[in-house]
């Protein structure tokens, strides 16, 4: 949704950048967090090699989704991105399982204050349940902890998905990064530790069974809400049926607005970093625009004179008959480019995050504003 005010047609706005804000965000989500990732300071530095040329951070803003392989942690995934982009600053939008692949929205720069509205998205699941076994982990790293020879048809299964479907409450996996006391849940129960985890709501879209590949295994696509624990639907379903599970495969394709489409292999990404460093390429190709993860809010574009006052963090007045007839938060452009995160009430519009995007952006053919 894109609405306008009087002579929004302008050059780009001036004035200094509002600072660069730490990316300190919570992991709100318990296969879904965000773990930002910047450089060492201090003596960790000493433990470079001798004579290895330090390479010089750059600012680099926008989103790289991530093919994530099997194996790799998220946070890993993030310092891995985030030298071969020799990017400042970086964070994820989402922990994803080592034993997961899929999608890893990774945010570079100013885009790291976009984060929230990825974590708040949707997100789909495609993962394979093995009958059979209850693990402690409700996935193949666990000890197996119940065992059962029943193995349930593929009938059996869809008559009761539609009890996993809506708003249900869900118990969280024990090893979760939900935190008891002050304390990680997954440490307690490394510990050995019983945790007690109390059920919570959330929401689960759609539940589908895609395939019954052998009578131990089934396949399944998941689409969910924030705080939606897979392990746990596997683990939940399988004692039900009297059968027990746990997950044995598991690959995200989809967080909030970026989708299969969206992500880039590793090894794609790397041979195009190579390709760059030799002038053959460029990296901006590899970039999403920072606004792409406010897909579902309204933009509103603004003059240039509108667009200083706002870059110095003064509230605009909203009048006349180009005013916007909305409430609520906004992103705001000038000329295109993007600005500030924004609330409209009361006939101003406030700025709340402004941003600076001063350094590698995304290639204009993947900047989806270049024509407001």
């Amino acid at each position: 949704m894109i609405v306008t005010t009087a002579n929004s047609t302008i050059e780009p706005p001036i004035g200094d950048s509002d600072g660069a804000e730490e990316n300190n965000f919570s992991n709100a989500n318990g296969d879904a967090g965000v773990a930002p990732v910047r450089e060492q300071q201090g003596r960790g530095n000493k433990q470079r090699h001798q004579g290895q040329p330090r390479r010089d951070k750059r600012d680099v803003h926008g989103w790289v989704v991530l093919d994530k392989p099997i194996g790799m942690t998220s946070t890993h995934a993030v310092a891995v991105v985030k030298r071969l982009f020799q990017a400042k600053r970086a964070g994820h939008a989402g922990t994803l399982d080592p034993l997961a692949s899929g999608g890893l929205p990774i945010a570079m720069g100013e885009a790291t204050k976009t984060v929230p509205f990825v974590m708040d998205g949707r997100k789909r699941y495609r993962f394979t349940v093995c009958w059979g076994e209850e693990r402690d982990t409700d996935d193949t790293e666990g000890r197996v902890v119940k065992t059962s020879d029943i193995r349930p048809s593929a009938e059996a299964i869809s008559e009761l998905l539609p009890q996993f479907t809506g708003m249900i409450e869900q118990t969280p996996p024990q090893y979760s990064a939900i935190k008891v006391q002050g304390e990680r849940a997954y440490d307690l129960a490394r510990d050995g530790e019983i945790v007690e985890l109390k059920p919570r709501p959330v929401k689960i879209y759609h539940l589908t069974l895609l395939e019954q590949t052998d009578s131990s295994h089934s396949v399944f696509e998941a689409e969910c809400g924030k705080g939606t624990y897979v392990r746990a639907l596997a683990r939940d379903i399988g004692r039900i049926l009297g059968c027990y599970g746990h997950i044995c495969a598991l690959r995200r394709t989809l967080v909030g607005p970026f989708g299969e489409a969206d992500m880039i292999p590793l090894e794609q990404l790397e041979a195009l970093c190579d390709r760059a460093a030799s002038g053959e390429g460029n990296l901006a190709d590899a970039l999403l625009p920072v606004e792409t993860a406010l897909d579902d809010i309204p933009a509103l574009a603004v003059t240039r004179a509108d667009a200083a006052r706002l870059h110095r963090g003064q509230a605009v007045l909203l009048r006349g008959r180009d005013a916007p007839n909305c409430s609520g938060t906004v992103y705001v452009t000038v000329a295109g480019r993007l600005l500030a995160l924004a609330e409209i009430g009361n006939g101003e519009l406030i700025p709340k995050r402004v941003f600076n995007l001063t350094g590698l952006t995304a290639s204009s053919s993947r900047n989806q504003n270049e024509s407001v």
